[in-house]
């Protein structure tokens, strides 16, 4: 078996989004405006595509994501997968990133090799997030049939964008800022990149708190 097409979606909007802090494993759930954007590309996804696999992240945030899209009548029951999680950022969680290149300078991405390298206590270094995101694309690709649908993170949509792209970490995290609930979309064997970060739907307005 093997896929056609893949479809990267990022979660909706949580509170944490919002005020710009780092989430990692963090159990955080989706705000209202989270909710209605993974209803509202949910509507468009089942109108104009035919998915035949859901794949998730098991974080919070991404099963409610997902829970959202398949209320506009898209079938397939998802697959949790840690795998596709974002990165482990251990007592990090909850810095924002302005926080944490301040009194952590060994993370800051400029520093190359040693930014890939450095591990947050209790998480993961940008080496390893990347590895185990590339083995869960690779089984994406291999063990689906038409259209494969994966709910994931802006960290790991990022990762296969690198790939895809033949670009370092670095280099792809400044240039991509993934958008929660866009999508980017493969065509496959020739991992053609159809759509790269792309909403699907009209913008939709912060909610008051």
């Amino acid at each position: 078996m093997t896929a056609e097409r893949i479809l990267l979606v990022r979660h909706g909007e949580t509170d944490w989004n919002r005020k710009g802090r780092l989430q990692g494993w963090a159990p955080t759930a989706l705000n209202d405006r989270g909710h209605e954007q993974a209803q509202r590309l949910g509507k468009e996804l089942a109108a104009n595509c035919d998915i035949n696999r859901i794949v998730a992240s098991d974080s919070l945030r991404t099963r409610e994501t997902a829970a959202g899209i398949r209320d506009a009548a898209i079938e397939p029951e998802p697959e949790f997968e840690s795998a596709w999680r974002e990165r482990g950022l251990g007592v990090y969680q909850g810095f924002t990133w302005g926080e944490l290149e301040s009194r952590f300078p060994a993370f800051e991405y400029n520093n190359g090799l040693l930014a890939l390298e450095e591990r947050p206590e209790g998480g993961e270094t940008l080496v390893e997030m990347y590895q185990r995101v590339l083995a869960a694309w690779k089984e994406v690709r291999e063990e689906s049939t038409g259209t494969a649908l994966v709910v994931t993170h802006g960290g790991p949509i990022t990762v296969v964008l690198a790939w895809l792209n033949s670009l370092d970490i670095p280099s792809a995290i400044e240039r991509y800022s993934i958008n929660n609930c866009s999508v980017t979309e493969v065509e496959l064997p020739e991992n053609e990149i159809i759509r790269e970060n792309e909403l699907l739907f009209e913008t939709v307005p912060p909610h008051e708190p």
